[in-house]
């Protein structure tokens, strides 16, 4: 997945809510160290647009005052944030040696098979986004999931996938 350069790109204007949200974060940190609030600020712009492009990286990196290529490799280091824009749903699937030896890859082709979709892949309905993930910090409970980076799903069955898919389907979002 390329991205274009930040430096190449224009800024992006923030929304005062936005603008009030990063005020909050900021506000948790020595007013010399007010980058220390980035990896907030970019949780926060991943929530609101569903990925971070590379006119937000730029656009806060102005607003934290710091070099845009600080904000870029905060950004590219955690793969938590979006490169591009994903499913409604994106479930990593744990796929490091320890939730290998424990049906990691399978578990990954399973639930790409389910979707129809290839790793990294968004269903054709914009609903789901399938991809590989890094360690978990769950390896006793493998193979173990991701659901937007925020709800763990463990010890996953293809009977509990099925399961998990059709709940978020039957949502479609509305959680």
């Amino acid at each position: 997945m390329s991205q274009a350069h930040p430096q190449t790109v224009e800024a992006v204007a923030f929304s005062d809510a936005t603008l009030q949200r990063f005020a909050r974060e900021v506000a948790k940190y020595p007013a010399e160290q007010k980058q220390s609030a980035v990896i907030a600020c970019l949780s926060i712009l991943q929530q609101e647009n569903g990925h971070v492009s590379p006119a937000h990286e730029l656009a806060l990196a102005h607003y934290l005052n710091m070099p845009v290529m600080g904000v870029h490799e905060v950004f590219t280091f955690y793969n938590m944030f979006n490169v591009k824009p994903v499913g409604r749903f994106k479930i990593n699937v744990c796929t490091n040696l320890p939730c290998q030896l424990r049906a990691g890859q399978q578990t990954l082709e399973y639930v790409c098979k389910k979707l129809n979709v290839e790793v990294g892949g968004t269903t054709a309905d914009g609903l789901f986004t399938v991809q590989p993930g890094e360690c978990m910090g769950a390896c006793a409970d493998a193979p173990v999931l991701l659901v937007n980076d925020r709800h763990m799903c463990s010890f996953m069955s293809t009977d509990k996938i099925d399961q998990m898919i059709d709940e978020l389907r039957a949502s479609k979002g509305q959680a």
